[in-house]
């Protein structure tokens, strides 16, 4: 089965940590490219989201988007450094006793002394598991996502091959026909001349025309690459790569078919398998 590069998921889950949610999107790429966007206080994640992704993915370029928002409960709390406050409230004392109608120091700033009072770090833990979780899910849904696009790519590839084989069939049965044309006009042309040819010379002169504009080879090789064509979206396994390369050997097969058509109709299949080769390669490119 085939898989798009293209594709699109998310997926939102709420419980104690707060809520998460994960939006991943895919395009089509030469290589495999993550890159990822998370809240400041995730950013240790980077690592272990790269490898999941590469773990999953062949190919693409895939923008990974995480959103966090902590839970009420999990606000972090405040935390007194009694020792710290303790000497700073003797301090206060013992030189309120130097100084002539010293002015009361209060409790409240007594805590905005630096270090009396810090915020405890809430512990990140849980919402690593949670999100590297939800991770998961959010690539099982884009890979099912770029697998039905996929899948109507397979069968816009299977019409064009389809296609293609019927272009290849009407060139083979016409050849016998431009064999004949071209006698026809050797003997016009001979003809008009008023030539006498020794017997067997316009056999042999017509061989040789005929095996200059031979396509059996052209014709065989094309057939091949449909079969090969068709035997890779059989396979479970990324073949984008591979398909592009049929495609640069079926656009050689068209092109050395169509210099050496000699006949009108077969240079018209010759410009038909462009097209169809063509609106192959596009397809292609976003396969994975």
């Amino acid at each position: 089965m085939i898989r798009s590069m293209t594709g699109f998921a998310r997926c939102e889950s709420s419980g104690d940590v707060g809520t998460l949610a994960w939006e991943l999107r895919s395009v089509n790429h030469r290589y495999l490219d993550v890159s990822t966007r998370l809240p400041e206080e995730l950013r240790s994640l980077e690592g272990p989201v790269r490898e999941r992704v590469t773990a999953r993915l062949g190919r693409g370029k895939v923008e990974c988007t995480l959103r966090f928002r902590k839970a009420d409960s999990a606000d972090s709390t405040l935390e007194l450094n009694d020792d710290l406050a303790k000497e700073l409230i003797t301090t206060v004392v013992k030189v309120e006793h130097w100084m002539m109608n010293a002015a009361r120091m209060s409790a409240m700033e007594i805590l905005r002394w630096p270090g009396v009072v810090r915020q405890s770090e809430p512990d990140l833990q849980p919402v690593h598991a949670a999100a590297l979780s939800l991770l998961d899910q959010a690539l099982e849904a884009l890979i099912d996502h770029r697998a039905r696009e996929g899948a109507h790519i397979h069968g816009l590839l299977e019409s064009r091959c389809r296609a293609i084989g019927e272009q290849v069939a009407q060139v083979r049965a016409r050849r016998p026909e431009v064999v004949a044309a071209l006698r026809e006009r050797l003997r016009t042309r001979i003809g008009e001349l008023g030539v006498d040819l020794e017997p067997g010379r316009l056999e042999q002169e017509l061989a040789l025309q005929a095996q200059k504009l031979d396509v059996a080879e052209e014709l065989d090789r094309l057939d091949g690459h449909v079969k090969e064509v068709l035997a890779c979206l059989r396979r479970d396994e990324p073949v984008g790569r591979r398909l592009d390369f049929l495609m640069q050997e079926f656009n050689r097969e068209a092109n050395t078919l169509g210099s050496k058509a000699n006949d009108m109709e077969t240079t018209q299949s010759s410009v038909e398998l462009k097209v169809l080769i063509e609106q192959m390669r596009e397809q292609i490119q976003n396969i994975e």
